[in-house]
């Protein structure tokens, strides 16, 4: 038991490292650009993002990190997210990814500095609304399961006053004005087929928890919405 609670860590701190700062400096490692102001941009709001998110969030709730790094290994995820979970992580690297391979084949600038300026401010917001949501909820894990090891309950405040699934709803607005910044209408095609993961994700969660979670359906009743407010 020892062992594979030192290796947990090691392969989350691995995850980390890959996901946090190789992924999001892609652009640049696959073109060669390192002069290209957008990516750094793209790069510094996906670090400082993600690391002011993840030290708010253990401020208010201390185990949730200890969750979150080892959300692969827990037995009684569901199923289907034991699939759907990695494909998300898959496509959201997907992304820049897909931007560096177009900029190393082009390297155009199709997008004026306006539409650029939009998207930034979509990305941002994109990123503050998904760590509003994980600062509010206790329960954030990256795996649906019920966690009835940390006395798991329903979470109705915060950003999930608008939506049932904030955390998504803010990832979709990053992923959908990211090719924008960056130049990259090849980069709508990961884009789509992620989403099209998350609305199924979003649905089988949805269900999941109205059967599963104490409280869930009435809370569903109240708010209607699972994604974007008026639509879904």
């Amino acid at each position: 038991m020892g062992d594979n609670s030192e290796k947990v860590p090691l392969k989350a701190l691995l995850m980390l490292v890959i996901f946090i700062i190789l992924i999001p400096l892609s652009p640049m490692i696959i073109s060669g650009r390192w002069d290209w102001l957008e990516a750094w941009l793209y790069f510094i709001v996906t670090t400082v993002g993600f690391a002011v998110s993840r030290w708010l969030a253990s401020r208010k709730h201390a185990d949730l990190l200890k969750e979150r790094s080892h959300y692969l290994d827990q037995p009684d995820a569901v199923s289907w997210d034991k699939l759907l979970s990695p494909l998300v992580g898959l496509g959201g690297a997907l992304i820049p990814i897909t931007a560096g391979v177009e900029a190393l084949l082009d390297g155009s600038t199709l997008f004026s500095i306006v539409v650029k300026i939009i998207a930034l401010i979509l990305i941002i917001a994109g990123y503050a609304i998904g760590s509003y949501a994980l600062i509010a909820n206790r329960f954030f894990s990256g795996m649906v399961r019920i966690q009835t090891e940390r006395s798991h309950q329903l979470v109705t405040g915060g950003p999930y006053r608008w939506v049932r699934h904030p955390g998504y709803a803010g990832a979709l607005l990053t992923y959908f004005a990211t090719p924008l910044f960056l130049d990259s209408p090849w980069t709508f095609v990961p884009v789509l087929l992620l989403a099209f993961v998350l609305v199924i994700r979003t649905s089988k969660e949805d269900k999941f928890l109205q059967e599963k979670l104490d409280g869930y359906r009435e809370y569903a009743g109240r708010v209607r919405y699972r994604l974007v407010p008026g639509l879904w």
